[in-house]
């Protein structure tokens, strides 16, 4: 049941009653009550992607994300609904929006659990092969639909083997990083330090490396750019040495 709101007399009724008296009583007291129209979980995604959608990231945000998740919007339907939203409401957008989330959601992170917002998937025991180390994968599209997007895990210490994305086409690979500290190298380049909001763009074609530092968890979504005849050439295993030299 909705709760009886009272913000809007709270703040307004001296300077604006009428308002102060629509918010509360119709708005909240009325248009929210119809829960046999609209359940107020629905009710709360229907509130956050318009928000989202108009950039409106602020105070009036935390309060509809608090109130999404007292009507039951879970941690992981939150970030897959900014996940979708950030196609068409705008990359920077979803960007501010999870930032609030995560404080809002913070009591949900188990101290144990890695991976940041998306949370850390099953083991890539797929792909293990051609990691050093451990390495967890949870897909946030689907495969072959559209562009496909996940969000990878390497355990301290773990990196993927130097690879090259082919394509005859467009291709290549973004990176965005979503929590812990890592690092990414292009062959003949100096490696470069991650953290949680840098992104990478990875042409086809450049042969390169990325994992977490020896001391931190690290996460970053995998975009899969659109292109003609794509494939992954897996190549040889980053060594201790060249690994451990990067300090």
């Amino acid at each position: 049941m909705a709760v009886k709101q009272t913000a809007g007399r709270d703040a307004l009724q001296d300077f604006a009653p009428k308002f102060a008296q629509l918010n509360d009583d119709v708005l909240f007291g009325e248009v929210w009550a119809r829960e046999d129209k609209l359940s107020l979980k629905l009710r709360s995604i229907v509130t956050i992607s318009a928000l989202v959608s108009k950039g409106m990231v602020d105070s009036s945000f935390q309060f509809h994300l608090q109130s999404a998740k007292t009507n039951g919007v879970t941690r992981t339907e939150l970030a897959e609904i900014l996940t979708h939203l950030a196609f068409y409401a705008g990359w920077p957008n979803a960007w501010a929006a999870f930032r609030i989330a995560k404080d809002v959601y913070a009591d949900e992170c188990s101290a144990d659990e890695h991976g940041g917002f998306f949370g850390q998937g099953e083991p890539n025991t797929q792909y293990a092969q051609y990691f050093v180390g451990n390495s967890y994968l949870k897909p946030l599209t689907p495969a072959g639909q559209g562009v496909f997007i996940a969000n990878v895990t390497f355990e301290p210490g773990c990196r993927n083997n130097w690879h090259i994305h082919r394509a005859a086409k467009g291709g290549g690979q973004i990176l965005i990083c979503v929590d812990g500290e890592g690092w990414y190298q292009e062959a003949g380049k100096k490696a470069q330090s991650l953290k949680s909001g840098d992104v990478i763009t990875i042409p086809a074609g450049v042969k390169h490396w990325h994992g977490a530092k020896a001391g931190s968890w690290f996460s970053h979504l995998a975009v899969e750019c659109p292109g003609e005849e794509t494939s992954n050439e897996w190549l040889e295993a980053v060594t201790d040495e060249e690994y451990h030299a990067l300090g």
